[in-house]
Protein backbone atom coordinates (compact mmCIF):
# COMPACT_ATOMS: atom_id res chain seq x y z
CA UNK A 1 0.00 0.00 0.00
CA UNK A 2 1.55 3.33 -1.02
CA UNK A 3 0.36 6.91 -0.35
CA UNK A 4 2.28 7.97 -3.50
CA UNK A 5 3.41 5.90 -6.57
CA UNK A 6 6.65 7.67 -6.72
CA UNK A 7 9.32 7.54 -3.86
CA UNK A 8 11.19 10.76 -2.49
CA UNK A 9 13.10 12.38 -0.14
CA UNK A 10 10.91 14.03 2.92
CA UNK A 11 10.07 17.41 3.52
CA UNK A 12 11.37 18.63 6.60
CA UNK A 13 7.65 19.58 7.98
CA UNK A 14 7.32 15.97 7.31
CA UNK A 15 9.86 14.31 9.32
CA UNK A 16 9.06 17.17 12.20
CA UNK A 17 5.50 15.80 12.02
CA UNK A 18 6.65 12.49 13.04
CA UNK A 19 9.28 13.62 15.99
CA UNK A 20 6.49 16.39 16.90
CA UNK A 21 3.85 13.05 17.26
CA UNK A 22 6.29 11.62 19.55
CA UNK A 23 7.15 14.22 21.41
CA UNK A 24 3.25 15.05 22.14
CA UNK A 25 1.89 11.66 22.68
CA UNK A 26 4.91 10.98 25.16
CA UNK A 27 4.60 13.77 27.35
CA UNK A 28 0.75 13.42 27.25
CA UNK A 29 0.96 9.73 28.26
CA UNK A 30 3.77 10.29 30.76
CA UNK A 31 3.27 13.19 32.47
CA UNK A 32 -0.94 13.16 32.49
CA UNK A 33 -1.91 9.45 32.91
CA UNK A 34 1.89 8.05 34.43
CA UNK A 35 1.76 5.51 31.68
CA UNK A 36 4.98 3.55 30.34
CA UNK A 37 6.35 4.28 27.51
CA UNK A 38 6.12 1.18 25.81
CA UNK A 39 2.70 2.01 23.75
CA UNK A 40 3.13 5.76 23.44
CA UNK A 41 6.24 4.64 21.57
CA UNK A 42 5.00 2.27 19.36
CA UNK A 43 2.06 4.45 18.77
CA UNK A 44 4.74 7.40 17.69
CA UNK A 45 6.08 4.13 15.31
CA UNK A 46 2.88 3.67 13.83
CA UNK A 47 2.78 7.36 13.10
CA UNK A 48 6.40 7.50 11.51
CA UNK A 49 5.11 4.54 9.18
CA UNK A 50 2.37 6.58 8.06
CA UNK A 51 4.67 9.65 6.72
CA UNK A 52 6.95 7.07 5.45
CA UNK A 53 4.30 5.66 2.87
CA UNK A 54 3.10 9.13 2.35
CA UNK A 55 6.15 9.81 0.59
CA UNK A 56 6.51 6.80 -1.57
CA UNK A 57 7.67 3.80 0.34
CA UNK A 58 6.12 0.54 0.22
CA UNK A 59 4.98 -1.54 3.61
CA UNK A 60 7.84 -4.08 3.16
CA UNK A 61 10.36 -1.23 2.81
CA UNK A 62 9.05 -0.26 6.36
CA UNK A 63 8.61 -3.13 7.83
CA UNK A 64 12.66 -3.95 6.42
CA UNK A 65 13.21 -0.69 7.85
CA UNK A 66 11.67 -2.07 11.39
CA UNK A 67 13.65 -5.31 11.34
CA UNK A 68 16.83 -3.42 10.71
CA UNK A 69 16.74 -1.36 13.48
CA UNK A 70 15.85 -3.87 15.77
CA UNK A 71 19.01 -6.25 14.11
CA UNK A 72 21.54 -3.19 15.45
CA UNK A 73 20.11 -3.25 18.95
CA UNK A 74 19.90 -7.32 19.08
CA UNK A 75 23.73 -7.81 20.93
CA UNK A 76 22.20 -4.82 23.70
CA UNK A 77 18.81 -7.17 23.66
CA UNK A 78 20.66 -10.40 24.60
CA UNK A 79 22.64 -8.75 27.01
CA UNK A 80 20.48 -7.32 29.22
CA UNK A 81 18.69 -11.08 29.12
CA UNK A 82 21.68 -12.45 30.56
CA UNK A 83 22.07 -9.04 33.08
CA UNK A 84 18.68 -10.08 34.38
CA UNK A 85 20.24 -13.27 34.88
CA UNK A 86 23.32 -12.08 36.49
CA UNK A 87 21.92 -9.72 38.80
CA UNK A 88 19.20 -12.29 40.50
CA UNK A 89 22.35 -14.76 40.67
CA UNK A 90 24.43 -12.35 42.61
CA UNK A 91 22.33 -11.58 44.92
CA UNK A 92 21.30 -15.40 45.80
CA UNK A 93 24.80 -15.77 46.11
CA UNK A 94 25.12 -12.93 48.43
CA UNK A 95 27.50 -10.46 45.90
CA UNK A 96 24.80 -7.64 45.84
CA UNK A 97 24.24 -8.14 49.47
CA UNK A 98 28.23 -8.16 50.23
CA UNK A 99 28.29 -5.06 48.54
CA UNK A 100 25.86 -2.82 50.14
CA UNK A 101 26.77 -4.20 53.38
CA UNK A 102 30.72 -3.18 53.28
CA UNK A 103 29.66 0.00 51.89
CA UNK A 104 26.98 0.76 54.80
CA UNK A 105 30.28 0.64 56.82
CA UNK A 106 31.98 3.57 55.84
CA UNK A 107 29.14 5.61 57.07
CA UNK A 108 30.44 8.62 59.87
CA UNK A 109 28.63 11.78 60.98
CA UNK A 110 31.78 13.26 60.29
CA UNK A 111 31.66 12.97 56.23
CA UNK A 112 28.06 12.36 55.63
CA UNK A 113 27.48 14.06 52.65
CA UNK A 114 30.70 12.25 50.88
CA UNK A 115 30.04 9.26 52.29
CA UNK A 116 26.48 9.27 51.35
CA UNK A 117 27.38 9.77 47.45
CA UNK A 118 29.65 6.94 47.81
CA UNK A 119 27.11 4.19 49.91
CA UNK A 120 24.64 4.88 47.43
CA UNK A 121 27.23 4.72 44.50
CA UNK A 122 28.41 1.31 45.65
CA UNK A 123 24.88 0.12 45.83
CA UNK A 124 24.04 1.41 42.09
CA UNK A 125 27.36 0.02 40.82
CA UNK A 126 25.77 -3.23 42.98
CA UNK A 127 22.35 -3.15 41.35
CA UNK A 128 21.99 -1.39 38.31
CA UNK A 129 19.88 1.26 39.15
CA UNK A 130 19.49 5.03 40.67
CA UNK A 131 15.79 4.23 41.67
CA UNK A 132 15.89 1.23 43.15
CA UNK A 133 19.19 3.06 45.34
CA UNK A 134 16.82 6.47 46.42
CA UNK A 135 13.99 4.34 47.61
CA UNK A 136 15.17 2.21 49.78
CA UNK A 137 18.98 2.97 51.06
CA UNK A 138 18.37 7.15 50.15
CA UNK A 139 15.70 7.15 52.16
CA UNK A 140 17.22 5.56 54.81
CA UNK A 141 20.18 8.50 54.62
CA UNK A 142 17.50 11.17 54.13
CA UNK A 143 16.27 10.46 58.25
CA UNK A 144 20.05 10.06 59.11
CA UNK A 145 20.06 13.69 57.74
CA UNK A 146 17.60 15.25 59.04
CA UNK A 147 19.13 13.83 62.48
CA UNK A 148 22.27 16.06 61.53
CA UNK A 149 20.29 18.89 60.67
CA UNK A 150 21.53 18.86 56.69
CA UNK A 151 18.90 20.32 54.76
CA UNK A 152 16.89 17.85 52.74
CA UNK A 153 18.03 19.54 49.47
CA UNK A 154 21.60 18.82 49.86
CA UNK A 155 21.38 15.33 51.51
CA UNK A 156 18.91 14.55 47.96
CA UNK A 157 21.54 16.09 45.74
CA UNK A 158 24.22 13.93 47.34
CA UNK A 159 22.00 10.67 47.10
CA UNK A 160 20.89 11.20 43.41
CA UNK A 161 24.71 12.16 42.84
CA UNK A 162 26.23 8.54 43.99
CA UNK A 163 22.72 6.75 42.68
CA UNK A 164 23.50 8.35 39.36
CA UNK A 165 27.25 7.22 39.55
CA UNK A 166 26.20 3.89 39.70
CA UNK A 167 23.64 3.64 37.26
CA UNK A 168 25.69 5.67 34.93
CA UNK A 169 28.90 3.01 35.01
CA UNK A 170 27.28 -0.19 36.58
CA UNK A 171 27.24 -2.45 33.23
CA UNK A 172 23.50 -4.26 35.35
CA UNK A 173 22.46 -1.00 34.23
CA UNK A 174 19.70 -0.85 31.48
CA UNK A 175 20.71 2.37 30.04
CA UNK A 176 24.08 1.71 30.09
CA UNK A 177 23.49 -1.13 27.57
CA UNK A 178 20.97 0.79 25.57
CA UNK A 179 23.78 4.09 25.06
CA UNK A 180 25.82 1.73 23.47
CA UNK A 181 23.43 0.06 21.59
CA UNK A 182 21.37 2.49 19.70
CA UNK A 183 25.54 4.26 19.29
CA UNK A 184 26.64 1.17 17.69
CA UNK A 185 29.21 0.02 20.33
CA UNK A 186 29.41 -2.73 23.34
CA UNK A 187 28.81 -1.81 26.82
CA UNK A 188 32.38 -2.78 27.85
CA UNK A 189 34.11 -0.37 25.35
CA UNK A 190 31.31 1.68 26.53
CA UNK A 191 32.16 1.87 29.96
CA UNK A 192 35.69 1.91 29.48
CA UNK A 193 35.64 5.02 27.17
CA UNK A 194 33.49 6.58 29.89
CA UNK A 195 35.84 6.22 32.84
CA UNK A 196 38.33 9.08 32.68
CA UNK A 197 35.52 11.87 32.46
CA UNK A 198 33.44 10.54 34.89
CA UNK A 199 35.84 9.88 37.48
CA UNK A 200 36.94 13.86 36.77
CA UNK A 201 33.40 14.89 37.37
CA UNK A 202 32.91 12.11 40.49
CA UNK A 203 36.40 14.00 42.21
CA UNK A 204 35.17 17.20 42.05
CA UNK A 205 31.58 16.18 43.68
CA UNK A 206 33.08 14.03 46.26
CA UNK A 207 35.37 17.66 47.04
CA UNK A 208 32.08 19.70 46.72
CA UNK A 209 30.35 18.26 49.30
CA UNK A 210 33.82 17.16 51.47
CA UNK A 211 33.25 21.21 51.64
CA UNK A 212 29.63 21.40 52.30
CA UNK A 213 30.05 18.67 54.74
CA UNK A 214 32.43 20.67 57.16
CA UNK A 215 29.69 22.79 58.79
CA UNK A 216 28.12 19.28 60.14
CA UNK A 217 31.29 17.83 61.86
CA UNK A 218 30.94 17.07 64.88
CA UNK A 219 27.22 16.63 64.75
CA UNK A 220 26.42 13.29 66.41
CA UNK A 221 23.95 11.05 64.45
CA UNK A 222 21.26 7.83 64.87
CA UNK A 223 22.64 5.17 62.76
CA UNK A 224 20.31 3.24 63.89
CA UNK A 225 18.76 2.27 60.43
CA UNK A 226 21.71 1.76 58.65
CA UNK A 227 23.11 -0.52 61.46
CA UNK A 228 19.47 -2.33 60.82
CA UNK A 229 19.86 -3.00 57.40
CA UNK A 230 23.71 -4.33 57.92
CA UNK A 231 21.99 -6.49 60.68
CA UNK A 232 19.29 -7.53 58.30
CA UNK A 233 21.95 -8.47 55.40
CA UNK A 234 24.09 -10.20 58.15
CA UNK A 235 21.34 -12.57 59.28
CA UNK A 236 19.70 -13.79 55.92
CA UNK A 237 23.19 -13.91 54.01
CA UNK A 238 26.80 -15.18 54.55
CA UNK A 239 28.65 -12.41 54.16
CA UNK A 240 32.36 -12.32 52.70
CA UNK A 241 34.85 -10.27 51.05
CA UNK A 242 35.57 -13.72 48.73
CA UNK A 243 32.06 -12.91 47.44
CA UNK A 244 33.79 -9.50 45.76
CA UNK A 245 35.07 -12.00 43.27
CA UNK A 246 32.53 -11.93 40.59
CA UNK A 247 32.45 -8.30 40.09
CA UNK A 248 35.95 -7.83 39.98
CA UNK A 249 36.04 -10.84 37.44
CA UNK A 250 33.88 -8.70 35.33
CA UNK A 251 35.79 -5.48 35.65
CA UNK A 252 39.17 -7.36 35.28
CA UNK A 253 37.30 -8.62 31.82
CA UNK A 254 36.53 -4.92 30.88
CA UNK A 255 40.17 -4.14 30.81
CA UNK A 256 41.41 -7.07 29.30
CA UNK A 257 38.44 -6.01 26.24
CA UNK A 258 36.55 -9.64 26.74
CA UNK A 259 33.80 -9.28 24.86
CA UNK A 260 30.69 -8.32 27.02
CA UNK A 261 28.43 -11.74 26.82
CA UNK A 262 31.75 -13.36 27.69
CA UNK A 263 32.42 -11.46 30.08
CA UNK A 264 29.11 -11.01 32.27
CA UNK A 265 28.64 -15.10 31.53
CA UNK A 266 32.04 -15.17 33.43
CA UNK A 267 30.10 -13.26 36.26
CA UNK A 268 27.03 -15.31 36.37
CA UNK A 269 29.12 -18.50 36.21
CA UNK A 270 31.26 -17.16 39.19
CA UNK A 271 28.21 -16.10 41.30
CA UNK A 272 26.75 -19.37 41.02
CA UNK A 273 29.35 -21.39 42.42
CA UNK A 274 29.63 -18.77 45.26
CA UNK A 275 26.11 -19.36 45.47
CA UNK A 276 26.42 -23.03 46.43
CA UNK A 277 29.28 -22.89 48.57
CA UNK A 278 27.94 -19.47 50.45
CA UNK A 279 24.46 -19.74 50.59
CA UNK A 280 23.92 -23.27 50.23
CA UNK A 281 22.15 -22.94 47.02
CA UNK A 282 20.81 -25.92 44.62
CA UNK A 283 20.39 -26.18 40.95
CA UNK A 284 16.84 -25.00 42.08
CA UNK A 285 17.23 -22.44 43.94
CA UNK A 286 19.85 -20.96 40.56
CA UNK A 287 17.57 -21.85 38.01
CA UNK A 288 14.02 -19.74 39.78
CA UNK A 289 16.70 -16.71 40.61
CA UNK A 290 17.98 -16.60 37.45
CA UNK A 291 14.27 -16.83 35.48
CA UNK A 292 11.94 -15.01 37.78
CA UNK A 293 14.60 -13.00 39.96
CA UNK A 294 15.66 -13.44 43.93
CA UNK A 295 12.83 -12.72 46.36
CA UNK A 296 13.77 -11.29 49.33
CA UNK A 297 11.86 -11.93 52.35
CA UNK A 298 14.46 -10.56 55.37
CA UNK A 299 11.26 -9.19 57.10
CA UNK A 300 12.56 -5.72 56.65
CA UNK A 301 10.67 -3.72 54.04
CA UNK A 302 13.80 -1.76 53.18
CA UNK A 303 16.23 -4.56 51.90
CA UNK A 304 13.10 -6.94 50.73
CA UNK A 305 12.59 -3.90 48.42
CA UNK A 306 15.94 -3.21 47.12
CA UNK A 307 17.15 -7.37 47.21
CA UNK A 308 14.30 -8.68 45.03
CA UNK A 309 15.06 -8.31 41.90
CA UNK A 310 16.74 -9.69 38.63
CA UNK A 311 15.51 -12.44 36.74
CA UNK A 312 15.39 -12.37 33.05
CA UNK A 313 11.51 -12.06 33.31
CA UNK A 314 12.74 -8.72 35.18
CA UNK A 315 14.34 -7.33 32.09
CA UNK A 316 10.95 -7.88 29.45
CA UNK A 317 10.32 -3.97 30.04
CA UNK A 318 13.36 -3.14 28.59
CA UNK A 319 13.83 -5.83 25.99
CA UNK A 320 10.71 -4.79 24.77
CA UNK A 321 11.41 -0.65 24.94
CA UNK A 322 14.35 -1.17 23.32
CA UNK A 323 13.15 -3.36 20.35
CA UNK A 324 10.00 -0.54 20.15
CA UNK A 325 12.28 2.28 19.93
CA UNK A 326 14.58 0.67 17.98
CA UNK A 327 11.64 0.17 15.62
CA UNK A 328 10.46 3.82 15.67
CA UNK A 329 14.64 4.46 14.90
CA UNK A 330 15.06 2.16 11.64
CA UNK A 331 12.20 3.90 10.11
CA UNK A 332 12.79 7.47 10.67
CA UNK A 333 16.42 6.24 9.33
CA UNK A 334 15.90 3.98 6.51
CA UNK A 335 13.42 6.57 4.67
CA UNK A 336 15.44 9.81 4.93
CA UNK A 337 13.31 11.64 7.51
CA UNK A 338 16.16 11.40 10.37
CA UNK A 339 18.77 12.75 7.53
CA UNK A 340 16.56 15.80 6.93
CA UNK A 341 16.34 17.21 10.35
CA UNK A 342 20.25 16.08 11.48
CA UNK A 343 21.14 17.77 8.28
CA UNK A 344 19.12 21.00 9.11
CA UNK A 345 20.22 20.82 12.90
CA UNK A 346 23.91 20.33 12.00
CA UNK A 347 24.16 22.88 9.37
CA UNK A 348 27.30 25.09 10.63
CA UNK A 349 28.82 22.13 12.95
CA UNK A 350 32.13 21.32 11.22
CA UNK A 351 34.16 20.04 14.62
CA UNK A 352 33.43 16.75 16.99
CA UNK A 353 33.29 18.96 20.06
CA UNK A 354 30.08 21.00 18.40
CA UNK A 355 28.61 17.53 17.61
CA UNK A 356 29.09 16.30 21.30
CA UNK A 357 27.47 19.41 22.62
CA UNK A 358 24.33 19.47 20.11
CA UNK A 359 23.91 15.48 21.13
CA UNK A 360 24.37 16.73 24.85
CA UNK A 361 21.65 19.60 24.10
CA UNK A 362 19.42 17.41 22.25
CA UNK A 363 19.44 14.37 25.12
CA UNK A 364 18.38 17.35 27.36
CA UNK A 365 15.55 18.69 25.58
CA UNK A 366 14.04 15.20 24.83
CA UNK A 367 14.38 14.92 28.79
CA UNK A 368 12.44 18.12 28.62
CA UNK A 369 9.43 17.36 25.95
CA UNK A 370 9.02 13.50 25.84
CA UNK A 371 9.92 13.24 29.51
CA UNK A 372 11.78 10.00 29.54
CA UNK A 373 15.24 8.80 30.04
CA UNK A 374 15.07 6.15 27.95
CA UNK A 375 13.73 7.90 24.90
CA UNK A 376 16.07 10.89 25.41
CA UNK A 377 18.88 8.16 24.57
CA UNK A 378 17.27 6.75 22.00
CA UNK A 379 15.98 9.36 19.61
CA UNK A 380 18.69 11.47 19.95
CA UNK A 381 21.11 8.47 19.12
CA UNK A 382 19.39 7.27 15.94
CA UNK A 383 19.42 11.01 14.94
CA UNK A 384 23.64 11.44 15.12
CA UNK A 385 24.73 8.32 14.54
CA UNK A 386 25.42 8.68 11.07
CA UNK A 387 26.65 12.04 11.72
CA UNK A 388 29.43 10.59 14.02
CA UNK A 389 29.95 8.33 11.62
CA UNK A 390 30.56 10.99 8.78
CA UNK A 391 32.90 12.73 10.91
CA UNK A 392 35.10 9.59 11.42
CA UNK A 393 34.02 9.25 15.23
CA UNK A 394 33.77 5.86 16.84
CA UNK A 395 30.42 4.88 18.12
CA UNK A 396 31.48 5.12 22.12
CA UNK A 397 32.39 8.77 21.43
CA UNK A 398 28.64 9.09 20.69
CA UNK A 399 27.85 6.72 23.62
CA UNK A 400 29.43 8.43 26.16
CA UNK A 401 27.29 11.75 25.19
CA UNK A 402 23.95 10.05 25.23
CA UNK A 403 24.60 8.28 28.48
CA UNK A 404 26.48 11.64 30.21
CA UNK A 405 23.27 13.78 29.07
CA UNK A 406 19.97 11.52 28.50
CA UNK A 407 20.84 9.47 31.80
CA UNK A 408 21.97 12.39 33.79
CA UNK A 409 20.07 15.38 33.14
CA UNK A 410 16.84 13.34 33.49
CA UNK A 411 16.41 13.46 37.10
CA UNK A 412 17.13 17.26 37.16
CA UNK A 413 13.57 18.19 35.46
CA UNK A 414 10.87 18.11 37.32
CA UNK A 415 8.41 16.69 34.76
CA UNK A 416 10.44 14.37 33.55
CA UNK A 417 9.56 10.81 35.45
CA UNK A 418 13.23 9.93 37.15
CA UNK A 419 12.67 14.02 38.66
CA UNK A 420 9.17 12.87 39.45
CA UNK A 421 9.74 9.61 41.11
CA UNK A 422 12.84 10.96 42.87
CA UNK A 423 10.23 13.94 44.41
CA UNK A 424 7.84 11.02 45.31
CA UNK A 425 10.83 8.98 47.36
CA UNK A 426 12.60 11.48 48.77
CA UNK A 427 10.40 14.73 49.64
CA UNK A 428 12.28 17.05 47.81
CA UNK A 429 11.69 18.31 44.11
CA UNK A 430 14.23 19.09 41.51
CA UNK A 431 13.66 22.60 41.77
CA UNK A 432 15.20 22.12 45.49
CA UNK A 433 18.07 19.35 44.62
CA UNK A 434 18.64 20.46 41.35
CA UNK A 435 21.98 22.69 42.11
CA UNK A 436 22.72 20.30 44.72
CA UNK A 437 22.63 17.15 42.12
CA UNK A 438 26.62 18.15 41.49
CA UNK A 439 27.07 14.58 39.39
CA UNK A 440 24.16 14.57 37.13
CA UNK A 441 24.64 18.56 35.53
CA UNK A 442 28.63 18.64 35.91
CA UNK A 443 28.77 15.33 33.98
CA UNK A 444 27.37 16.85 30.14
CA UNK A 445 29.78 20.12 31.54
CA UNK A 446 32.50 17.99 31.72
CA UNK A 447 32.48 15.85 28.99
CA UNK A 448 32.26 19.23 26.27
CA UNK A 449 34.95 20.88 27.89
CA UNK A 450 37.02 17.34 27.64
CA UNK A 451 36.26 17.59 23.89
CA UNK A 452 38.66 20.40 23.22
CA UNK A 453 41.60 18.37 24.23
CA UNK A 454 40.46 14.68 22.86
CA UNK A 455 39.89 13.33 26.09
CA UNK A 456 36.35 12.69 25.31
CA UNK A 457 36.49 11.71 21.49
CA UNK A 458 37.63 8.73 19.97
CA UNK A 459 38.23 8.30 16.34
CA UNK A 460 39.03 5.46 13.46
CA UNK A 461 41.20 4.99 11.06
CA UNK A 462 39.82 4.89 7.30
CA UNK A 463 39.05 1.58 7.16
CA UNK A 464 36.70 1.72 10.78
CA UNK A 465 38.88 -0.59 11.93
CA UNK A 466 42.02 0.58 14.44
CA UNK A 467 40.80 2.93 17.05
CA UNK A 468 42.62 6.38 17.91
CA UNK A 469 42.19 7.69 21.09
Amino acid sequence: MNFKEEKRQPYLYEALLSFGFLIAIMAASISIYGADPHIPMLVGTMFAAVIAMKIGYSWDEIQKSMFDGIYQALQAIIILAIIGVLIGTWILAGVVPSMIYYGLGILRPSIFLVATVIICSITSLATGTSWGTAGTIGIALMGIAKGLGVPAPIAAGAIISGAYFGDKLSPLSDTTNLAPAVAGTDVFTHIKFMLPNTIITYGITLVLFLFIGFRFKGVAADLSSIEAIRDGIASSFRVSPLLLIPPLAVIISIAFKVPAIPGIAIGILLGAIEAMIFQGATLGHLLEASYNGFISQTGLEMIDELLTAGGLTRMMPSISLTIIAMMFGGIMEKTGQLEVIVNTILKKVKSATGLITTTILTCIFSNMTMPEQYISIVVPGRMYASAYKEQGLHPRTLSNALESSGTLTSALIPWNTCGAFMKGILGVSALQYGKWAFFNYLTPIVVILLSFIGLTVSKLDKENTVEIS
